[in-house]
């Protein structure tokens, strides 16, 4: 240092505006947080803003937070609770606070009386007994809902390998436990009830403490299970585990292999039912033709036919006599021509008339109608039936 070096460190000068846009600025990269503390003079304005203050042993700042977010947010006071959001400098008050999005408490008892009181919201709204959707034997697609740790993973896919291989499985990762995991949890969920070749989504985690599991007794996220038009299964922890959300599933299983094996179907089982519901079909349509080949054998169709033309000449003589007594004579006239003609051209289709003109109706001794001299050999009977009675033949030649 020289004679001439100023020791003091150059001063800037700034308006408010100025220092406060750069305070701004600077608390805005300390970036998203979260923080622990206790919970001093929490209060709820009408518009559904909370405020509280959130103190530790030698620090405090004053959180708020937005009334939209509001339902994730346990304020109790002298409650120990993690909050985490921004930080925001409001340069026309001159004040530093912080923004939150969730707050959750920490401790056992804590935690329990938030999902009590969840409960309570949810069980008033009518959604914790509302008729549980059925899981489909065989959807589409599965979606799942997991975390990025290979374990629960690798169970879901080692079941689908020894029930069904390659059956369609629509995995989202997602963070589920930590600040923020409720609302990835949900917003996968919504995100796969959106996608149409997903029927069924699986909500799948390995175990932990009542804190790592609380995302999944988020009252939002149960509110989007509820609405989600997709059933959905839940498989959160070990057996006992129980997070809200296991409430207002449609079906609660108590480990990710089981759940994957309740809606992952078993191919083996369908094979075989597939092929004795064919056996049966090929079974039942046999019985059917036997049955409708024997009622056609019993019907004697001279008669029928004999009877049928009868009751066509019925209709036809009661049609002229009504025609006689309604319209007009030449118009009856030609009506009675036109049912002549009728009736002529039905005695013409007759098969009586046309054994009537030489030719025979030739049987086996089936009793079946014989129309290819290759269904005959020599030395088999037939039955010729004949205009006027009917002749038992015996085939000296069958030629094509």
């Amino acid at each position: 240092m020289t004679l001439f070096d100023d020791p003091t460190p150059a001063v800037r000068k700034l308006s408010l505006v100025r220092l406060g846009a750069e305070v701004a600025r600077s608390v805005a990269a300390v970036g998203k947080v979260a923080v622990e503390g206790e919970v001093h003079r929490p209060t709820t304005r009408p518009g559904g803003r909370v405020y509280f203050t959130l103190k530790d042993r030698a620090a405090q700042i004053d959180v708020t937070v937005p009334a939209a977010r509001s339902r994730r947010a346990r304020t109790v006071e002298g409650e120990r609770v993690q909050a985490t959001g921004i930080l925001e400098w409001i340069t026309g008050w001159g004040r530093l606070q912080f923004v939150a999005e969730e707050v959750v408490p920490v401790g056992a008892g804590a935690v329990a009386a938030m999902v009590a009181e969840a409960r309570l919201r949810l069980g008033r709204d009518g959604l914790l007994d509302r008729p549980r959707r059925p899981i489909p034997r065989l959807p589409a697609a599965i979606g799942v809902v997991c975390g990025s740790e290979a374990a629960v993973r690798g169970d879901i896919l080692s079941v689908v390998a020894s029930r069904f291989p390659g059956y369609p499985i629509v995995f989202r990762e997602v963070p589920v436990s930590g600040p923020g995991a409720a609302d990835a949890i949900a917003g996968a969920v919504r995100d796969l009830d959106l996608r149409p070749e997903v029927e069924v989504i699986l909500l799948a985690r390995g175990g932990g403490d009542a804190t790592q599991l609380l995302p999944f007794s988020d009252e939002e996220l149960c509110r989007a299970i509820c609405a989600s038009r997709t059933p959905v299964v839940a498989a959160i922890g070990h057996e006992g585990d129980r997070p809200l959300c296991d409430e207002v599933v449609d079906l609660r299983c108590a480990t990710p292999s089981l759940a994957a094996a309740a809606v992952v179907p078993d191919r083996a089982v369908i094979e075989g039912e597939l092929r004795a519901l064919r056996l049966r079909a090929e079974s039942l349509g046999c019985s059917a033709v036997a049955v409708a080949r024997r009622r056609l054998d019993a019907v004697d169709r001279d008669r029928a036919v004999a009877a049928g033309v009868r009751r066509a000449t019925d209709r036809l003589v009661h049609a002229r006599h009504r025609l006689d007594a309604v319209h007009p004579r030449h118009r009856v006239s030609r009506a009675w021509a036109t049912l002549d003609g009728a009736h002529r051209e039905m005695e013409a289709l007759s098969p009586v008339r046309v054994l009537e003109r030489g030719y025979a109706v030739v049987r086996s001794d089936e009793g079946s109608v014989l129309r290819d001299a290759g269904q005959v050999g020599t030395g088999d009977h037939v039955h010729v039936q004949l205009a006027a009675g009917r002749l038992r033949a015996l085939v000296e030649e069958a030629a094509r």
